[in-house]
């Protein structure tokens, strides 16, 4: 039988060391557990002896495949950084938030994970980020080892909730935020395919207008005797030539401006200007800022509702903040509030925020209860969200309509403009 040396954890915290016998890994670790040793570190010091057979059975009684079993799942591990899709992101963080909130600690609820009887990413994932967690490396810090694909607002709001004993609340939030915003890019798809196909029909259109109709109604004017071609067709032939002419040119412009555009948008000394761009744009201003209220609201009252000083939610909070225009208003807030000044003075000071807001947050400052009022804030921002959402989704489906007939409209204008003009030259 195998020989197992480990390090653990004793109930009253002192360090053990010594070796167990075990028939593998996952025995050794139920060992211990019944000792009540919590393994920091476990590995294997002597090879397995081969045990007698009894029908297939150890003389131990346990199924010999069982080892072969466990070596093949730790086998099946991926190196490197796992990437997960959105579904099994979400899919991890509501089996765990469901686990911590039933009363388990981390460890044995990534544990139950690493067990499922489904395959795939989320077993792994499990897998890697206990192995990590288990040698005393923060929850947050082995996602961001583990995959790339819980992104840096994730490891930050689960920095948070370790911070403040809330991780399950933090985690089911989260799962919250993923599914409305996986919901809200399907409604968005839905949304776009009637739009996309008047688009793709006003760009063929718009092409047999180019290639057929106007050349041919160009030779007929030019035909006619004492024809002469109106202002405005004479401004879509030369547009049309233009076009024909200059496409491929045109193209490759568009391309490279793309690529520019890209290039200083990911540039770190341009990002803050970026992120100030993004929130003067037209309708996506507002929802982008929305939702930072949203998520900072609820991350305070999590935070401060669970006993966190004041000023250390809001560190944690601007950690958990991407935009560094809003991130860089939170920096001089915590500045403010370092220093003495109340919350609600010290939002007033930035002059970033709206008054509603500060007046629920100085409401709750007076009566004791800000974490309530933050709670409270976050709820009425969060359907100030919905409404403009629907209220885009509703305007996009006739801002399409209008610019393509528009577009459509003004070149079978001009055309038949041109018509009748040539046949009132020829009567």
């Amino acid at each position: 039988m195998p020989v197992f040396a480990y390090k653990a954890l004793s109930t009253k915290g002192a360090v053990t060391t010594g070796e167990i016998d075990a028939a593998d890994r996952p025995e050794a670790l139920r060992l211990l557990d019944k000792k009540g040793l919590q393994p920091v570190n476990l590995r294997e010091t002597s090879a397995a002896v081969p045990a007698r057979k009894t029908n297939g059975k150890s003389k131990e009684g346990e199924p010999l495949r069982q080892t072969g079993k466990a070596e093949a799942a730790e086998d099946a591990i991926p190196e490197g950084p796992i990437k997960l899709k959105r579904q099994e992101v979400v899919l991890f963080t509501e089996e765990l938030s469901d686990m911590l909130s039933a009363g388990l600690q981390l460890e044995p609820a990534l544990k139950s994970m690493e067990n499922r009887q489904e395959l795939g990413n989320l077993k792994a994932v499990s897998y890697k980020i206990r192995q990590i967690v288990r040698d005393g490396v923060n929850f947050s810090a082995a996602l961001k080892k583990v995959s790339p694909s819980f992104g840096p607002l994730y490891c930050s709001l689960a920095a948070a909730g370790e911070a403040s004993g809330a991780l399950d609340t933090i985690l089911k939030r989260q799962a919250h935020y993923l599914k409305t915003l996986a919901e809200l890019q399907s409604r968005l798809i839905l949304a776009m395919i009637y739009p996309a196909f008047l688009v793709f029909a006003g760009i063929g259109v718009s092409i047999v207008f180019v290639t057929t109709l106007i050349p041919q109604l160009t030779s007929l004017i030019e035909s006619t005797p004492g024809g002469k071609i109106p202002l405005g067709a004479a401004i879509l032939i030369g547009a049309s030539d233009f076009m024909t002419k200059w496409w491929l040119v045109i193209v490759l412009v568009l391309i490279a401006a793309g690529i520019f555009f890209k290039a200083w948008k990911d540039n770190d000394a341009n990002k803050p200007a970026w992120d100030r761009m993004k929130l003067r744009l037209p309708l996506m201003g507002r929802v982008i800022t929305s939702r930072f209220y949203v998520q900072f609201l609820e991350t305070m009252a999590n935070l401060v509702g669970n006993g966190l000083p004041l000023l250390r939610a809001l560190e944690l909070s601007r950690d958990a903040t991407q935009n560094r225009s809003l991130r860089a208003a939170l920096d001089q807030v915590i500045d403010q509030v370092g220093d003495g000044r109340s919350f609600s003075k010290a939002l007033i000071r930035n002059g970033s925020f709206p008054p509603l807001l500060i007046d629920m947050i100085a409401v709750g400052e007076q009566t004791g209860k800000i974490d309530q009022s933050l709670r409270r804030a976050a709820e009425r921002y969060d359907k100030e969200l919905n409404k403009d959402l629907q209220r885009i989704m509703a305007l996009i489906m006739p801002t399409v309509l209008i610019i393509m007939a528009g577009l459509i409209g003004t070149m079978a204008y001009l055309m038949i403009t041109a018509i009748f003009q040539t046949i009132s030259n020829l009567g």
